[in-house]
């Protein structure tokens, strides 16, 4: 089983106070650039809905502007909210992207709604959502459709999700809890566990062993692969990382609290008085970020 440590980031194109979704799309375009500069391997982009504070709302339609405006870095999504859509049209989207940039790109879903029940309704309306029960055949169905593997006793065996070139990108399974990691162990897919959700995060070393240990190698991925999506902040000094959390902190908790509003500057921040609950709420989060200068790695604060 290969060790390779590699870097990559994900980018949900947060939106500054007093800033624009137009500000946030380009500043996500040019992180892109950057991180590509620096040699990391991937950068994936988010699928929020209803949210003032992210601009990420289609990452189908950012990964394409990404990946024309890059040229070796991987690009993909972290990720599409599967239940949301078709399982063929998400195929066809994905393997246009695949034959644009070919060997570019990474398909990451997950189940969760990215937004509020209201929007995730809205997302199906007028079909009923799906019954999360039915999630696993939907991902099996969108394997099949990338992959021309359509079993022929399945409805929509005669269909092709173009265009005609034959490759896929490559898939992988999102989520923050054992279920998700013991459902890409038997599909034979990369796991990708989102640490940065602040949910259940002291389990997922064991999440991500007990994914190792029950893999199952698939036609897609001989060994396992985990991809660990951490929170991290690195600055020059202690006192700097800290400082610049102080807005992520904020945002944090007015989010929680239903405030439609962009991530607020640092002074702002720095100046703003938590109330015993918001204090509290903001000290259990911030077990699951990493801030600190590069020579501690990122120390936890």
């Amino acid at each position: 089983m290969s060790s390779e440590l590699s870097l990559s980031v994900v980018d949900q194109s947060p939106v500054r106070k007093g800033g624009t979704a137009r500000d946030a799309l380009t500043e996500t375009v040019e992180l892109a650039r950057a991180v590509e500069r620096l040699g990391f391997q991937r950068f994936w982009v988010a699928e929020h809905h209803n949210l003032a504070n992210f601009a990420g709302t289609s990452p189908e339609i950012l990964i394409g502007q990404i990946a024309a405006n890059t040229e070796t870095i991987r690009v993909g999504s972290g990720g599409v909210m599967l239940p949301h859509y078709s399982a063929f049209k998400v195929a066809e989207v994905f393997r246009m992207l695949e034959t644009l940039f070919p060997g570019r790109i990474d398909l990451g879903i997950g189940r969760a709604p990215g937004s509020d029940q209201i929007t995730a309704a809205a997302l199906s309306y007028p079909r009923p959502q799906l019954d999360i029960r039915h999630y696993p055949i939907v991902v099996r169905d969108l394997l099949n459709f990338l992959n021309d593997t359509v079993d022929d006793e399945h409805p929509f065996a005669s269909l092709h999700a173009g265009p005609g070139e034959s490759t896929a990108p490559d898939v992988w399974l999102l989520g923050s809890r054992a279920d998700s990691a013991s459902m890409a162990a038997e599909m034979g897919l990369p796991f990708s566990f989102a640490h940065f959700f602040g949910l259940a995060t002291e389990h997922g070393p064991a999440i991500a062993e007990m994914y190792r240990q029950n893999f199952k190698p698939s036609k897609y991925l001989s060994e396992p692969k985990v991809n660990v999506a951490l929170q991290v902040l690195c600055a020059e000094t202690e006192e700097d990382a800290q400082r610049i959390g102080a807005s992520r902190n904020l945002s944090r908790v007015r989010s929680v609290q239903g405030m439609r509003e962009g991530v607020p500057p640092i002074e702002e921040a720095l100046a703003y008085e938590y109330s015993p609950q918001e204090w509290a709420y903001l000290s259990k989060m911030k077990q699951s970020y990493m801030d600190g200068t590069r020579e501690r790695g990122g120390g936890r604060r």
